[in-house]
């Protein structure tokens, strides 16, 4: 991919930014409304575990978005996520922090920092900034998997895009 100026960088880093904030709260509450009995659960023997899945979203998040920050990819070194996050509740605890933080490193990054051309494992090389919109997209086919597992495991699935059968349901329960 070609480079971008520094005005169009700014601009995208904006309109991601507020793209992640919406997103990552429709997937702390994914994350949140697993079961914390059936976190071994998995539709599949090919499929990762809910636990699994949910470190993988929060983890793989963290770093994605955390490209820009550092100007490179870099899986070396532990899991952001910290092994001590062991519920559904912890890492969606966890998950909410490492957002917040994040984006707030991201709204004071430079035109150059947004710019620089960062390589992904050889696969492509984008300006930093866009691999915000990379990092979403990750986000969302994990979040859009893990949603599906949840009525399997005898939870509810929250309100994502708009109200759920179960956030309907729930609303409509106590009189709303």
């Amino acid at each position: 991919m070609a480079g971008i100026t520094a005005e169009q960088a700014i601009f995208v880093n904006g309109i991601c930014m507020d793209s992640v904030k919406r997103e990552s709260v429709a997937t702390k509450n994914v994350i949140a409304a697993v079961p914390a009995d059936k976190t071994d659960y998995k539709p599949d023997e090919c499929s990762k575990s809910a636990m699994e899945l949910m470190r993988h979203i929060a983890a793989a998040e963290c770093r994605l978005l955390s490209i820009p920050i550092h100007g490179e990819f870099n899986t070396s070194g532990p899991s952001p996520l910290p092994e001590s996050a062991k519920t559904p509740a912890q890492i969606a605890a966890w998950y909410e922090q490492s957002t917040a933080d994040t984006l707030g490193k991201l709204s004071k990054l430079t035109p150059e920092q947004l710019t620089k051309i960062v390589d992904f494992r050889g696969l492509m090389q984008m300006p930093a900034v866009m691999y915000l919109q990379f990092a979403l997209h990750h986000s969302i086919h994990h979040r859009g998997q893990l949603s599906a597992y949840l009525r399997a495991m005898g939870g509810k699935v929250p309100a994502i895009y708009g109200e759920s059968f179960d956030s309907a349901a729930a609303k409509k329960a106590a009189g709303g």
